[in-house]
């Protein structure tokens, strides 16, 4: 690790929590330079849905080299961006009656969610967006401003404005009457409240705790966003793209979002593509080139995305993610269960599953536990109490039950 405490930069995070250095990797395992093997449930934060060096897409990218494929092209059309477009039409947009823009931006969620603000700005003429307590929606300025963490939000250096923010429904304070006691603060003329340019909220928060919110609180979301003349926006780019066990992890509540943030999972194989979906009349407010990216959908991550978008020609996958996710629960729930006295939670949907600790300082225990064994697994949540896990979709069921072995006795020797 010399190279590395040497010449990096001490904002290096997980190094310091996975302190080996990583050789090859191959589904949902990775190997370090020792030869040690990991199951991996932390998947690059929820990147590598469909596993690390996923052979389908790696013989498509290397087809794509090999035959001089355009690896960047900024918005200019290429033949390997028109095949992931009509694929996306055809396998996520047209069976679901949908008819959005797809917006391709830098190639990180941040940047898809700092162009949702714009363009939701830009429709509405308003400033003020409602983000909610818990929410984590990037790193850039404004992104920032959305995100509820305090240790992140306190590196911006400057003042994160132009957000106001209301309690997750599982938050304390939430629930469909904090939604209606804004309504009638907006409805009053003497609140000193204006009407906001949009609602942006995760269905599922990931980071903040793996908090899930129900359809019908959504739902309430979503017809005050209409109400008041304001975008309902959905940031789905750590729970979508197949994670909760449906491409959107919204998928069947009757919802109509305006904009739909995706990134992480979208370029399949690990490389980086963010785009936005965007109702054709809120898209049409661009001019040409106002909101620009060097890096707006490069080749190698088309290539991907489309052998990704595959794995949606049939049910085979989304059932897997079912059952899996299932049986993640339902080892947790045994968990809390054998430890009942210790309050602990458990939460999720499809495979993003989490167990609450309580404890910041025992799930910090409990991940070096499970590295020091050999499972990669990550913390998320309010002082990192909430031990997550988003493991590759595709991962075989012996690393599944081997990873879930390995928690369970960490935690049990962590308490």
């Amino acid at each position: 690790m010399e190279a590395f405490e040497k010449w990096e930069s001490e904002i290096r995070g997980y190094s310091r929590t996975y302190p080996t250095v990583f050789a090859s990797a191959s589904n949902a395992r990775q190997v370090d330079e020792d030869g040690r093997s990991y199951v991996d449930f932390f998947a690059g934060a929820g990147v590598l849905n469909f596993g690390h060096n996923n052979p389908r897409m790696k013989r498509a990218m290397i087809d794509f080299l090999e035959a001089d494929g355009v690896a960047h092209s900024l918005d200019t059309a290429t033949t390997t961006k028109r095949d992931f477009i009509e694929k996306f039409a055809d396998t996520v947009l047209e069976p679901r009656g949908m008819t959005m823009k797809m917006q391709f931006m830098g190639p990180t969620g941040t940047n898809a969610v700092e162009a949702a603000l714009k363009l939701a700005r830009r429709v509405t003429g308003r400033r003020e967006v409602v983000a909610f307590t818990n929410g984590f929606h990037g790193m850039t300025l404004g992104s920032l401003a959305l995100t509820g963490n305090a240790y992140f939000r306190g590196a911006a250096g400057v003042p994160l404005e132009n957000v106001v923010r209301l309690p997750f429904e599982t938050a304390p304070g939430g629930g469909l009457g904090a939604l209606e006691t804004y309504r009638a603060q907006l409805a009053d003329a003497s609140s000193g409240l204006t009407p906001p340019a949009a609602f942006v909220v995760e269905t599922i928060q990931a980071e903040g705790g793996v908090h899930v919110a129900s359809p019908e609180w959504l739902r309430a979301v979503q017809r005050l966003a209409q109400d008041v003349g304001a975008l309902f926006v959905i940031d789905d780019i750590q729970v979508g793209c197949g994670r909760t066990g449906s491409y959107f992890s919204f998928d069947g509540m009757g919802l109509d979002p305006d904009i739909i943030c995706l990134a992480k999972g979208l370029g399949g194989y690990g490389t980086p593509l963010a785009m936005n979906l965007s109702k054709p009349e809120h898209d049409a407010r661009w001019s040409p080139g106002e909101h620009t990216g060097t890096f707006r959908g490069q080749g190698l991550s088309f290539v991907a995305g489309r052998e990704a978008l595959a794995y949606f020609d049939d049910d085979e996958l989304m059932g897997q993610v079912h059952t899996r996710g299932e049986r993640m629960a339902g080892a947790l729930d045994d968990l809390a269960r054998e430890l009942a006295p210790r309050g602990f939670e458990v939460r999720g949907r499809g495979m993003i599953q989490a167990l609450d600790v309580g404890d910041g300082a025992l799930a910090k225990a409990v991940v070096a536990d499970c590295f020091a064994r050999g499972l990669l697994i990550g913390a998320c949540g309010t002082g990192g109490r909430v031990l997550k896990l988003i493991p590759p979709l595709t991962i075989p069921d012996d690393d599944l039950a081997e990873g879930l072995e390995i928690l369970a006795g960490a935690v049990r020797r962590a308490v």
